[in-house]
């Protein structure tokens, strides 16, 4: 049995930079973070755990916490509506309400935003087909598309994934994206429990490093997205302007995907000190670069400025599509 008790808290947490998966500079939580079983995902700290019972916090009112706020929520926003409790209480949606430029994340069991004024993620977690098949053609002509919690070997199977991004792909996602998630071994243990796992999978799953199968998942997930014609990351809202905000999601999606694979380390680290650099830029550099060139800024470094401003002509930066393309891996070609 799930408890719900009430609470005045209204988690609210601020970027200074963007950061994967969801790349929001706001993130607002009315809900505690273990409500679902057996395994629950904290979408905030990206950490699956299993708990014997379940307590939900619920923000008593969203309007006055929002309000209360000494700092403006800085878009793009997320608001973490997933799970069962949205289906009860509907906060998410009250905060919805208040925001411009949001991201609603709903999960497999959640509830479904009735102001269809935002982006919408899926949290395919728990993979159960029929749900989200259900959810998908409810998101049928909005912005909206799937992410997936990475967690062996539930969304690690082939299969499964394959006719997921199928599925997304038939009722018009606009993007198929894995999600990093550390995995606690009290959820490794209600994994293998309600799975019935063979011996050879139970000692996977408790004695192996799966960081690298974890790494192949989500280069195959982006592969399976590329194929689809769906991008192969969770696109924020007005993902088409020319922001400063967007740029540094630009350079660090790139970063990160080079320190996944273990390519070019120091120049990935120099692209990330980049980002950095440009979200905190007090003027914007579409108007930098109309003025002069970016490599005015000093402390960008040379590859950065020739992504950024082939980015702000409206070109698609070849050394982002190079990483890009040696980043698509399918697991079952071989990485």
């Amino acid at each position: 049995m799930i408890l719900y008790r009430k609470t005045q808290q209204l988690r609210i947490r601020r970027a200074p930079i963007p950061e994967p998966p969801f790349w929001a500079a706001t993130t607002i939580a009315p809900y505690g973070t273990r409500r679902a079983e057996p395994v629950a995902v904290d979408y905030l700290d990206l950490r699956a755990t299993h708990v014997e019972k379940h307590e939900v916090t619920v923000c008593e009112n969203v309007r006055d916490e929002i309000e209360r706020a000494r700092q403006p929520l800085h878009e793009p926003v997320l608001i973490d509506a997933s799970e069962v409790a949205e289906v009860v209480f509907r906060r998410g949606e009250e905060a919805l309400a208040l925001c411009d430029g949001a991201m609603f994340l709903t999960s497999t069991r959640g509830g479904f935003p009735s102001n269809a004024n935002a982006t919408i993620v899926i949290a395919a977690w728990p993979l159960e087909r029929v749900r989200l098949e259900a959810l998908f053609a409810r998101a049928t002509g909005m912005q909206w598309g799937v992410a997936i919690p990475v967690i062996f070997p539930v969304t690690t199977e082939l299969a499964a994934l394959t006719d997921l991004a199928d599925l997304a792909q038939r009722f018009g996602a606009t993007f198929f994206a894995p999600i990093s998630v550390a995995v606690d071994a009290t959820a490794k243990q209600a994994i293998a429990k309600s799975r019935n796992v063979d011996e050879e999978t139970y000692a996977m799953l408790f004695h192996d490093d799966l960081d690298p199968l974890h790494t192949a998942t989500e280069r195959h997930i982006a592969a399976l997205a590329s194929q689809r014609g769906m991008a192969d990351f969770i696109i924020p809202p007005q993902w088409d302007a020319r922001t400063n905000w967007n740029a540094a999601v630009l350079l660090t999606r790139t970063a990160s995907r080079m320190l996944a694979m273990e390519h070019e380390l120091e120049l990935a680290a120099t692209l990330a000190r980049s980002a950095r650099i440009v979200a905190e830029l007090d003027k914007p550099i579409a108007r930098v670069a109309e003025a002069a060139s970016l490599a005015i800024i000093d402390a960008l470094d040379d590859v950065s400025v020739e992504i950024l401003e082939e980015w702000l002509r409206g070109d698609s930066p070849w050394f982002v599509d190079e990483i890009d393309a040696k980043w698509r891996v399918r697991r079952d070609y071989g990485v």
